[in-house]
């Protein structure tokens, strides 16, 4: 070869290269991982949603990007946050949280949706039933608030004394609705009466737990919410601040320093969300995967707490418990 001919094959190979490797590295799929909440907080649900993944082979950062869009528990940011990531052309959306899930469902109708929703995902309109996923929407249904009037009945064995019980929601998430309508239909024991509270910033935390004292509240039960997850910490303080024995969805609020929480395991929820979406990822359409229902449900006592708030809990309640943290 000439000596012409050589420096102009290696130039010519070199000006390929760029476009070679970013040709492989589009290769690579992107999925776009949509949440109601903060990312700090929801740091052991990712990790168990990246497990999901990494079960059928799909490690983010290696042959997988995973594009976090993160709502702050502004849920008016969920559509155009969507809408972001439809622009992008990901390969599937994650939606973590009912709200999140509507959101990507009228951002698209073509690519994939893979959602855990707390509420039920057809009495919301993310589906039209749950034994039957839509064309490009499937997912976990870890129907926790569908819980009130258990974590209710929890509450009164554990604090026998108790005459009314508040339900903290907050009206900026869609779910407050089904909430509100399980609080008032639920067969409370007798003698026992409910209110609701309502919440969607720490100012209007802070005033809730003012009106719960002004009311006698003796127990709170926790609403399903991004909101409420993103400062559970700051849900114990003023708890305990308060003297307000409390009873979640979700252990993440116990450990943090709650009373109790009776739901589903979120964690595992999530994995089972990243294995939907590795087998997405694979080429199975989201219309043939039907919908998770969570049927397992914990119970979580926090013995530190309930000394520090003088709660006896009873040992017929603590024999039941799941896990007990002292």
């Amino acid at each position: 070869m000439r000596r012409r001919d050589f420096i102009k094959a290696i130039t010519g190979s070199l000006t390929a290269w760029p476009f070679a490797a970013r040709a492989q590295q589009s290769a690579v799929p992107v999925v776009g991982f949509l949440g109601s909440a903060s990312a700090s907080p929801f740091a052991p649900m990712v990790a168990a949603f990246q497990d999901g993944l990494n079960q059928l082979g799909y490690v983010d950062g290696h042959n997988l990007t995973v594009e976090y869009h993160w709502a702050e528990g502004n849920y008016d940011q969920l559509p155009w946050l969507a809408a972001d990531l439809v622009n992008r052309r990901v390969a599937a959306i994650v939606s973590a949280g009912a709200p999140a899930a509507l959101a990507a469902k009228n951002a698209t109708t073509t690519i994939p949706i893979v959602f855990l929703s707390g509420v039920d995902p057809a009495r919301v309109g993310i589906i039209s039933a749950l034994d039957h996923p839509s064309a490009n929407i499937t997912g976990v249904a870890n129907l926790t608030n569908g819980l009130i009037a258990k974590q209710i009945e929890l509450l009164h064995e554990a604090l026998p004394g108790t005459t009314l019980i508040a339900v903290l929601v907050n009206r900026r998430n869609p779910n407050h609705v089904q909430e509100i309508a399980d609080t008032r239909e639920s067969q409370v024991p007798l003698g026992i009466k409910t209110t609701i509270l309502e919440a969607s910033t720490m100012r209007d935390l802070n005033t809730a737990f003012v009106k719960a004292r002004e009311l006698q509240v003796g127990a709170l039960v926790v609403g399903t919410d991004a909101f409420f997850n993103g400062v559970r910490r700051e849900l114990a303080a003023l708890a305990m601040s308060n003297r307000l024995p409390t009873i979640h969805q979700l252990r993440e609020f116990v450990t943090a320093g709650g009373l109790m929480s009776y739901g589903a395991k979120l964690v595992e929820a999530y994995r089972s969300v990243g294995l939907y979406t590795g087998r997405v990822l694979r080429g199975e359409k989201p219309a043939d995967l039907p919908i998770q229902v969570s049927t397992k449900f914990e119970l979580i006592v926090n013995l530190k707490t309930a000394e520090a708030l003088d709660v006896k809990i009873p040992n017929s309640l603590l024999s039941r418990a799941d896990e007990v943290i002292e």
